[in-house]
C-alpha cells in the first residue's frame, strides 16, 4: 500500500492517531493469547480480557474511518469516476463532502445529549469487571464524527485541482515497480519487432 501523502493541518492529528492505534490489534490479539493459555493451561481465566478486547477494538473501529478517510482509501465507483469530466468529478467530490458533513453533524446533534451524560456518570458495562465503555467510547464516537467532517472538508480543499481518479493510482504503481528496482519488467510496446538479445534463436547442433 501506498501512503497517501500529507495534505493539510489536520491529517498531522489523523497519522497521530492511526500511528498509536495500529498498535491496538496486536495489543487484542496478545490478551486474547494470554487468557487462552490461563483459561486451559492454567485453569484460571481471568474476567478482564473480553471486556478489554472489545473496548480497544471499539476504538480501533472508530478511528480506523478516520484514516481510511485522510488516505481517500473509502468507498468509490473507480469506472463512473474515470469515465466523468475534470467538473463532474468536482461536483461528485462536493457532494461526497456534503453527504459526510450531513451525517456526521446529524450523529453529534442526536447523540451529543446521551454522550454528555454518559461521561458525566461515568456510565459503565454493568459486567463483573466492569469498566467504562460506554463512557469513553460514546464520547469518542462524536469527536470522531467530528474529525471525520473537517478530514473530508480538508480532502475537498487540496483534491480540488488534483486528479484523484484511477490514473493517479496506475501512477503510483509505476513509481512504486521503479522504487524496487523493477528494471527486469520488459516495456516494450506490443507487437514490436525490436531485436532483443533473448530472442535470437540459438542452433545447437553448430559451432
Amino acid at each position: 500500500m501506498i501512503e497517501h501523502k500529507r495534505t493539510g493541518p489536520l491529517d498531522l492529528i489523523t497519522w497521530g492517531i492511526s500511528r498509536v492505534t495500529m498498535w491496538l490489534p496486536l495489543f487484542i490479539v496478545s490478551i486474547i493469547f494470554l487468557e487462552v493459555v490461563l483459561r486451559y493451561v492454567f485453569q484460571s481465566p481471568t474476567i478482564w480480557v473480553n471486556e478489554t478486547s472489545l473496548w480497544v477494538a471499539g476504538m480501533v473501529y472508530l478511528t480506523a474511518g478516520l484514516y481510511s478517510m485522510q488516505q481517500r482509501s473509502h468507498i468509490r465507483i473507480f469506472i463512473l469516476y474515470d469515465l466523468a469530466p475534470r467538473w463532474l468529478r468536482r461536483v461528485f467530490d462536493v457532494i461526497s463532502t456534503i453527504c459526510v458533513c450531513i451525517f456526521a453533524f446529524a450523529v453529534i446533534w442526536g447523540a451529543f445529549d446521551d454522550a454528555v451524560g454518559k461521561f458525566m456518570t461515568w456510565e459503565r458495562f454493568g459486567t463483573k469487571f466492569d469498566p467504562p465503555i460506554p463512557a469513553t467510547l460514546y464520547p469518542l464516537i462524536l469527536i470522531t464524527m467530528f474529525l471525520l467532517a473537517i478530514q473530508s472538508v480538508s480532502n475537498l480543499i487540496y483534491d480540488w485541482n488534483t486528479d484523484q481518479g484511477e490514473r493517479q493510482h496506475i501512477e503510483d504503481l509505476g513509481d512504486l515497480l521503479q522504487d524496487i528496482g523493477a528494471d527486469h519488467i520488459d516495456a516494450r510496446p506490443t507487437g514490436s519487432t525490436e531485436d532483443h538479445p533473448m530472442d535470437e534463436p540459438t542452433d545447437h547442433g553448430q559451432k
